[in-house]
């Protein structure tokens, strides 16, 4: 990476994390009575701009579209400012993933274009020039058509057989792993070129957090062994062993009790219902990464804290969605808390 431009990103996260919001100021905000008390009280944060356009009546979709848009413009001011990055050009491909996946699902559920045109932020493509791959598969008349789109895309291989497993299992989760799977392998090979110990720290708990559950998910989903094997990414041998044993293992939760000798062994969810357990890991395994993400501003200048800061301000956006959606559902501030991702104070 480029020296001074390294520093001077560098210099950005840090005062970027400064401006991080706490856990009282979440609390204020999920104490919110409606929406609007919800709007006027963001106001009073650093997302002030972000919400300032957003039209009345309110409603949660609307205020997470904007949240999302301004997430658009931070990764992507940290991107420029940090010169070119593979590693954060893989971390930014996430916008557009999540709004393939939208519009995927979306068809599944036979959803009309207007009805998706409602959830699709196209801000972050905007910024990049890329808004023809998206708009090629909302406009697409069925899934089947939304699918053959996509196919000249570099990664629409693995959509072809996202379709054709869901076609198999009828699950609409298996669009979710399959997109998973082209983000974290763009984010492997990226990792390639970084040497920045932290920054591959985190980076390498990301790709494990999607290897780990996509086993989980498989095994949960009833998916044949090699189907599972199809869904993991390139790994170090002590990574594959692991999974290979988790993917042979009898039931989920066998599979997780393989990681009681691994440095994920305090991650191991303790209920025994299977998908509570899936979602009680899914969230200890986020907080590690978040908490990582925060180790990772111990040393200025550094690859890491860049890296860092895009994932925290992620996290931010993600928690400030879910108060959204909370207070307009009129949600217990206490239950919203505690789904929350944040610093145990």
């Amino acid at each position: 990476m480029g020296g001074s431009k390294n520093v001077y990103a560098s210099v950005k996260a840090y005062s970027k994390r400064g401006k991080l919001l706490s856990k009282s100021d979440f609390q204020t905000l999920a104490e919110s009575r409606d929406l609007e008390e919800l709007v006027t009280r963001i106001k009073n944060t650093v997302y002030a701009d972000s919400v300032a356009d957003i039209q009345k009546p309110y409603t949660s979709q609307k205020i997470e579209s904007a949240l999302r848009s301004k997430l658009a413009d931070i990764h992507y001011s940290i991107a420029v400012t940090s010169g070119k990055s593979d590693v954060l050009e893989a971390y930014y491909m996430k916008f557009i993933i999540s709004n393939l996946k939208l519009i995927l699902k979306g068809k599944v559920l036979g959803k009309s274009q207007e009805e998706l045109e409602a959830h699709v932020n196209l801000h972050a493509e905007e910024l990049i020039k890329q808004r023809d791959i998206v708009i090629k598969a909302l406009v697409a008349k069925d899934l089947e058509e939304a699918v053959a789109s996509l196919n000249s895309v570099q990664f629409g291989e693995e959509i072809a057989k996202a379709a054709a497993l869901y076609n198999e299992k009828k699950n609409v989760q298996i669009f979710d792993t399959y997109f998973d799977k082209i983000l974290y392998q763009h984010l492997a090979s990226s990792m390639k070129n970084s040497s920045d110990k932290e920054a591959t720290k985190i980076i390498s708990m990301d790709i494990d957090f999607y290897n780990i559950l996509s086993v989980i998910r498989g095994k949960f989903w009833g998916l044949q062994e090699e189907q599972i094997q199809d869904l993991i990414i390139g790994n170090s041998p002590s990574v594959r062993e692991l999974l290979g044993r988790m993917m042979s293992a009898a039931t989920v939760r066998d599979s997780f009790n393989e990681l009681s000798a691994t440095k994920y062994k305090d991650l191991v969810p303790q209920v025994e219902n299977e998908l509570d357990a899936i979602a009680e890991f899914e969230r200890a395994f986020e907080m590690a990464i978040y908490n990582s993400s925060l180790r990772s501003f111990t040393k200025m200048f550094s690859f890491g804290t860049i890296v860092g800061i895009t994932k925290l301000t992620a996290f931010e956006i993600r928690n400030l969605a879910a108060i959204a959606f909370a207070v307009e559902q009129k949600i217990p501030t206490e239950t919203t808390m505690s789904k929350l991702i944040l610093k145990e104070e």
